[in-house]
């Protein structure tokens, strides 16, 4: 029986099949707690709500934001019938070293197994990423992106350009400086953002425009997910008076599905 905090939780931490992301549409964490790596990782949103649960028994974050494996929900999205973009460990990292290779090669072959779904993995751990890519069994259903918040790490950037996803995608979220050196070679898509919390960082406009205007030169699909602030929408979306809501070419079938539901 749901205690009363089980259900809201649950719909967050292991599936939330209308999420809030404006990039996705539903969530999907057979792994979730992480560590911070870098400095995007400073405010993040998951530690914070984990953190409010740990030590309630029973509770999915009871350990907090602990790294935990849920192999009891590998097998979700198998049982979603209409198709969904999924973003795969909105509450973890899947390429954190110390999730076991052998539970990665399963949550892979979940997503080529529902094959009618369209899933979005993200990492900020593009080293391990690279590292485990060639021995991975990539399904066409799959897109692979990194997180690069400042000029820093803009070679996470060359390291997924060694992996063979059917689209590759850089989250700029929270942008927190000019992404200087910035290849965008052999990349698809490209998602910026201001930080949200009461603890914001604020996101400049000549970063956001920058990254936009070298997308339009540059044949990548641009998406302005927030300006961010006290609260993720506080800001709204719009640059330069429109919404960017650009999506990569070639979209699968599973995908306009989606859209469409």
């Amino acid at each position: 029986m749901d205690t009363p905090y089980s259900y809201a939780t649950t719909i967050i931490t292991a599936v939330a099949d209308h999420s809030r992301i404006e990039w996705t549409h539903a969530t999907w964490n057979p792994v979730t707690g992480c560590d911070k790596v870098s400095p995007g990782c400073a405010h993040c949103y998951a530690e914070t709500f984990a953190e409010r649960f740990r030590g309630v028994p029973a509770h999915p974050y009871e350990q907090g934001f602990d790294l935990k494996l849920w192999p009891e929900r590998l097998s979700i999205p198998l049982t979603w019938k209409r198709p969904r973009l999924i973003f795969v460990n909105s509450m973890s990292d899947l390429f954190h070293e110390d999730i076991p290779f052998t539970f990665v090669q399963s949550i892979f072959r979940t997503m080529r197994e529902a094959r009618w779904h369209t899933f979005q993995v993200l990492t900020k751990r593009a080293d391990r990423l690279a590292q485990l890519a060639p021995m991975l069994d990539w399904p066409s259903n799959l897109w692979m992106g990194v997180s690069i918040e400042n000029r820093r790490f803009v070679d996470r950037a060359d390291q997924l350009r060694t992996v063979p996803a059917v689209v590759r995608f850089i989250s700029a979220e929270p942008l927190l400086g000019r992404l200087e050196g910035l290849d965008l070679r052999g990349i698809d898509w490209l998602i910026a953002g201001g930080e949200s919390g009461h603890r914001h960082r604020p996101v400049r406009i000549e970063w956001l425009r920058d990254l936009r205007d070298r997308c339009r030169a540059e044949g990548v699909e641009f998406f302005f997910k927030q300006w961010g602030g006290r609260y993720p929408t506080a800001g709204g979306r719009l640059l330069d008076g429109r919404e960017w809501s650009e999506w990569p070419r070639g979209k699968p079938r599973s995908m306009e599905l989606a859209l469409r539901g």
